[in-house]
């Protein structure tokens, strides 16, 4: 048995989740946190439960909100000197993906100070980070619970990866109502990037037995669910189902690692700054055709988990009925995106 480790973020899951910020602040000591979000998570009504409940406490905040989609190096180090300049000591990220990594970087570098792009590499950041509080309003990044950052380098137009387990949040505060006001797109964009941590995390020669059981179970929430989130935004069953399969996927993903899907999405997201939800969709199919000789056993275990009367399926028709339905999930949740219309040349390759 090959020797594996396995680590994740303290998490509560449940509705009113985020209304405990406040709580764990207070626990943290807290005498001014940080709010790092982006103007939508504020123009939905989300920051304003997390800062009465801070309020209730006593606690002082400042909001940074100057973070867009896949977050630049320029903007953890704007964020790095509000932290500083206001005298914070905890972190609170609420939002998707972008929010949450850039407040990883935050956390980096004003316990390590040093520019963000100083840490891409595994194990590079020494010093821990100020508390950090995650609340995740997407079902799909996982990186409330993960120990990656991902940071655009605005200069070298790419992404670079920060893994450390430094960078896993204190807390994650999981609330299911916060996805509600995902659009129908970034349902769909944010729900096949959790398939995508599934699949990858599954068929990584990192996997465990642990990771394993993550990975499958997030596959299947994912795949019976992702369309009803769609179809009918407000059901609360399909969006605890939907975050509880991100949830799933991130802690496969986070100890299994990720493979060619995320390694190229992360390069089109630097060099295009494309939406990187869409673009592990667009991958996905082809990275099975690609890695299937490598792990033919790996991919029909994940067809069979879907489909359990699949086992009669002649074996060279699984790579295609598993790819077919990849293909037909990513259509049906309206992904029909090409490279060529993200902008994606054969010169860019």
């Amino acid at each position: 048995m090959e020797l594996r480790k396995f680590l994740v973020s303290e998490f509560l899951m449940g509705n009113d989740a985020l209304r405990l910020a406040g709580r764990y602040a207070a626990n943290f000591g807290a005498h001014k946190v940080l709010i790092v979000t982006d103007p939508g998570i504020i123009a939905a009504g989300w920051v304003k439960p997390v800062e009465d409940s801070l309020d209730a406490e006593g606690i002082n905040y400042v909001v940074f909100s100057n973070v867009t989609p896949n977050p630049k190096d320029y903007e953890v180090m704007e964020g790095s000197k509000i932290f500083q300049q206001e005298k914070c000591d905890v972190i609170t990220a609420v939002g998707g993906g972008s929010p949450m990594d850039c407040a990883k970087g935050i956390g980096i570098v004003c316990s390590n100070h040093k520019h963000i792009t100083e840490f891409e590499g595994v194990d590079e950041v020494k010093t821990p980070m100020p508390p950090l509080i995650c609340i995740p309003t997407t079902a799909g990044t996982a990186a409330d619970i993960s120990q990656f950052a991902i940071i655009t380098h605005s200069k070298e137009n790419r992404k670079i990866a920060i893994v450390s387990k430094a960078v896993v949040p204190d807390i994650s505060l999981i609330d299911p109502q916060t996805t509600t006001t995902m659009s129908s797109s970034l349902t769909a964009a944010t729900g096949m990037d959790a398939l995508v941590h599934a699949f990858e995390a599954y068929v990584s020669n990192a996997s465990s037995d642990i990771t394993d059981l993550h990975a499958l179970k997030a596959i299947e929430l994912v795949y019976a669910n992702l369309k009803k989130a769609i179809s009918e935004p407000d059901n609360m069953e399909v969006r605890s189902k939907m975050m509880l399969g991100s949830l799933h996927a991130g802690m496969a993903f986070s100890n299994a690692s990720l493979g060619i899907v995320h390694a190229m999405a992360h390069s089109l997201g630097g060099l295009k700054d494309s939406p990187h939800g869409e673009c592990n969709a667009i991958l996905l199919e082809h990275s099975i055709d690609f890695n299937y000789a490598h792990a033919p056993k790996r991919y029909k275990r994940i067809l069979e988990h879907i489909f359990p009367n699949s086992g009669s399926i002649k074996q060279e028709e699984i790579k295609m009925n598993l790819i077919k339905m990849v293909r037909d999930l990513r259509l049906a949740v309206g992904i029909t995106t090409t490279l060529s219309d993200l902008g994606i040349g054969k010169s860019d390759l």
